[in-house]
C-alpha cells in the first residue's frame, strides 16, 4: 500500500507507529496548504524577501533562487521555509494578482474554464496549431456552446498562402486577427481573407514586424471548412511570417 494518498500526497499513519501525532499533523499542514487553494501570484520568479507564513505562489518558468527548477509547482512558505507541492490534473487555484481562477491541465496552469490543446483535429484535421476553447454552457447530454480562439504561424510565399488553420463548418466567426512576427518581403502590403473575398478580414495590412490587425466582422456563419488566405499586394511574397488567429463560436451537438 502507498505511504501517501494518491491525490494530495498526505502521509498515512503506519500500523504500530510511534509519534503518530507527527504524521497526523503533517497531513493537516498539507491539507491547509492545498485545500481551497489561493495563491498570491503566478508571475513572481524569485522568492519574496519577507513572505508571510502560509503565503503561496505558482512558480513561473525561468525562476531563480529557491524557486529555480520548480516550474508550475505551488511554492508555500510554511514553518519558515519554502515547500514545493507538485499539482496534479484538475487542481484549481484562485490567483490574487489576476483576480481569476486557474486550473492545472495538460501539464500547465491555464484559464479556469478553458481547455487548451495542440492539433487542428479538434476542428477539422490537418497541420498542428494552438487552440484554446471555452465551454460557455453544456447540457445534460453534452451539447455545448464553445468559444474558440486558435492560431497558426504562417510562412508566406508566392501570390498567396492559405492557412492549415481553417474556419470549421457551422462556426460563427467574429474576427480573424493577424500580427507580423518576421518582416514580410516581396509585397507592399497584404490582405487577409478567404478565396473570393481576399480582404474580408483586412486589406492593405502592414508588413513590418509588429504590424497587426483585428479583422472584426459582423457574426458570420460558415457551412463548410474554409481556409483563411493571406494575399500579397503589388508583387508576390518572398519571405516573412504572420501569426493568424481565429475567433469564433462553435456549437457542439448532443452526444447522446
Amino acid at each position: 500500500m502507498s505511504e501517501t494518498t494518491s491525490h494530495l500526497k498526505l502521509p498515512f499513519l503506519a500500523a504500530a507507529q510511534a509519534q503518530k501525532h507527527v504524521t497526523h499533523n503533517e497531513a493537516l499542514a498539507l491539507v491547509d496548504l492545498v485545500v481551497q487553494l489561493c495563491v498570491v501570484s503566478n508571475s513572481v520568479s524569485a522568492p519574496p524577501a519577507d513572505p508571510a507564513e502560509g503565503e503561496r505562489y505558482i512558480v513561473p518558468a525561468a525562476s531563480t533562487g529557491a524557486f529555480a527548477g520548480q516550474e508550475s509547482k505551488i511554492a508555500a512558505f510554511d514553518g519558515g521555509i519554502w515547500r514545493f507541492l507538485a499539482p496534479v490534473e484538475g487542481w484549481a487555484a484562485w490567483v490574487q494578482s489576476l483576480g481569476a481562477m486557474q486550473v492545472f491541465s495538460g501539464g500547465k496552469w491555464t484559464g479556469f474554464s478553458s481547455v487548451a490543446g495542440l492539433g487542428v483535429d479538434d476542428v477539422t484535421g490537418g497541420a498542428a496549431f494552438q487552440q484554446e476553447k471555452t465551454v460557455l454552457s453544456e447540457s445534460a447530454h453534452a451539447a455545448q456552446s464553445q468559444f474558440v480562439t486558435a492560431d497558426e504561424l504562417i510562412t508566406v510565399s508566392g501570390g498567396f498562402t492559405e492557412s492549415s488553420l481553417v474556419i470549421p463548418s457551422r462556426a460563427i466567426v467574429f474576427c480573424v486577427s493577424t500580427r507580423v512576427v518576421e518582416a514580410v518581403t516581396g509585397a507592399s502590403s497584404y490582405d487577409c481573407g478567404i478565396a473570393g473575398e481576399t480582404g474580408k478580414f483586412g486589406g492593405s495590412l502592414g508588413i513590418a514586424v509588429g504590424s497587426n490587425n483585428a479583422g472584426v466582422i459582423g457574426p458570420t456563419a460558415y457551412y463548410a471548412d474554409t481556409p483563411v488566405r493571406i494575399t500579397a499586394n503589388t508583387g508576390s511574397f518572398t519571405g516573412g511570417k504572420v501569426r493568424l488567429s481565429l475567433h469564433f463560436f462553435l456549437p457542439v451537438v448532443p452526444q447522446t
